[in-house]
């Protein structure tokens, strides 16, 4: 399978489909059909089966999917069948949030180092982190050889820190700052601007 073959769209479905059966596998489901997991997510069930045929056969007619089984597979697909180390730049109010969050470990992902260039903030606590100097960022990320992050600094700062997380070897970048950051075409940004989906939602109302 070539992961660049892959239109995008499918791929940000599957994890809306492995939260669904992680969700019926918690209630004790043991197995689904595409009809049943549509009504779960707000997908047809022909764009389900669609979608999952792009990795292969998970399914049997009649009997519909194996949870457990396709959820492995899933988590396989996705890649978080391993829990990935993930930096988080920038210690504000968003950063604080999602340093406390609690919901992504079970998803494959573990906060490993916070940090900031505010004097103010670094060396105080930001959920169970010591936020850390961004200055010594690149160094200490290359050692580790993280390839996640999630930044959360102000639009102004944006750039400067996604060039450094670049040199550090990041390879996926989730940026909730509003604005979007120029990375070399081997390196993976996805945005995350509440105004804009609040802007996109106020359109149908």
């Amino acid at each position: 399978m070539n992961a660049e073959k892959i239109p995008d769209i499918i791929i940000g479905r599957l994890p809306i489909y492995l939260r669904a059966l992680q969700r019926m596998s918690e209630k004790g489901i043991q197995t689904t059909s595409s009809q049943e997991l549509g009504e779960h997510v707000g997908i047809s069930a022909a764009q389900i089966r669609k979608d999952i045929s792009q990795f292969g056969e998970f399914g049997k007619q009649g009997t519909g999917y194996h949870i457990p089984y396709l959820m492995d597979k899933l988590r396989e697909i996705l890649r978080v069948n391993r829990i990935w180390d993930v930096v988080l730049v920038g210690a504000g109010d968003m950063g604080h949030a999602l340093a406390r969050y609690q919901g992504f470990a079970d998803r494959g992902f573990r906060i490993v180092m916070v940090f900031d260039n505010d004097s103010t903030k670094i060396g105080h606590k930001a959920g169970g982190f010591i936020v850390q100097d961004t200055s010594g960022m690149v160094e200490k990320i290359r050692a580790e050889g993280i390839k996640v992050a999630m930044l959360t600094v102000p639009a102004a700062a944006a750039q400067e820190a996604a060039d450094k997380l670049v040199q550090a070897g990041i390879k996926a970048i989730l940026n909730y700052a509003p604005i979007s950051i120029n990375v070399p075409p081997d390196v993976k940004v996805q945005h995350i601007d509440p105004a804009t989906h609040l802007q996109r939602m106020t359109y149908y109302l």
